[in-house]
């Protein structure tokens, strides 16, 4: 069993939380969105307390930094839209309008592009980041939430709550190129991939799917808690962290076995979890759930 005792648990509790990116190692801030506030916060992650507070759509609930750290896209899911906020000033530069009910956003390894899911409308919207106009929309499962491009950027996995299936998307083509099912009923909501791509991490209620991207099957489920919600993987692609939002904790995966090897009691409702690039710490958000 792994050791993971001696790393440091951080929380971020502020209200209604879900959506929360944590920079890179140039970039010492994370960025919290505030689902209940309407803002985002802006935590420094050197001293965990809040520098800023930018006001953004209604029910942020996405968000990701671009590569470079320049910009935060924070997908607003009453709002239909999506705001993007310089970092430099911390305020928000563009507003692209989307589709209905915008839930998750994730950017290419590039920086070029911004995936963004729209729940309400069942597609992907694909924003240039250049001049933040959407340039494409992909049509995928039901109720489309969590979002993950894979680390050479061919493929964007999507996780369909309401179709129990994920969407693969080739960036090339932006189009639906497999679709991979899960449990009956088991609502896919978070979706993570290992930094060399081989595998993704769906969080399914009570259990993660653990998907292989080159043939796109479901090879292991490994049962979590209850109500299994955000998921993130370590740098390393040793251990991935899963919130369970019902069962107030957090499991700890190790990749090689797939098998649960800790369990991390946290606050109420967990949602949404991050990791630093130095693997040293991890950020959980937590709030009340909202309903997909």
């Amino acid at each position: 069993m792994k050791n993971v005792r001696k790393k440091f648990i951080s929380l971020a509790v502020a209200g209604w939380l879900l959506g929360l990116a944590v920079p890179a190692a140039a970039q010492p801030f994370a960025y919290v969105a505030n689902a209940g506030r309407g803002n985002v916060s802006v935590i420094d992650t050197a001293t965990n307390t809040v520098v800023a507070t930018v006001p953004v759509g209604a029910n942020p609930n996405g968000v990701a930094i671009t590569p470079d750290g320049a910009f935060v896209y924070v997908a607003n899911a009453n709002s239909n839209n999506v705001s993007v906020i310089d970092t430099a000033t911390n305020t928000v530069v563009a507003t692209v309008l989307e589709g209905a009910i915008s839930k998750g956003v994730a950017i290419t390894p590039d920086g070029a592009l911004a995936y963004v899911t729209n729940a309400g409308s069942d597609n992907v919207s694909v924003i240039d980041t250049a001049t933040n106009t959407v340039v494409a929309k992909v049509l995928v499962g039901s109720v489309p939430i969590g979002v993950a491009i894979t680390p050479d950027g061919a493929f964007v996995y999507v996780a369909n709550a309401n179709s129990n299936n994920v969407s693969v998307i080739d960036t090339a083509t932006k189009t639906v190129v497999a679709t991979v099912p899960a449990p009956l009923g088991s609502v896919p909501f978070g979706v993570a991939i290992t930094p060399d791509g081989a595998l993704a991490y769906v969080t399914i209620a009570l259990n993660v799917s653990v998907i292989d991207t080159a043939t796109n099957t479901v090879v292991a489920t490994v049962l979590g808690g209850a109500s299994s919600k955000g998921v993130a993987i370590t740098p390393d692609g040793a251990l991935v962290y899963v919130a369970n939002s019902l069962s107030n904790n957090v499991s700890v995966i190790d990749t090689a076995t797939n098998t649960v090897v800790a369990t991390v009691p946290v606050g109420a409702r967990p949602f949404g979890v991050a990791i630093t690039p130095t693997r040293g710490r991890k950020k959980v958000t937590e709030g009340k759930p909202f309903s997909h």
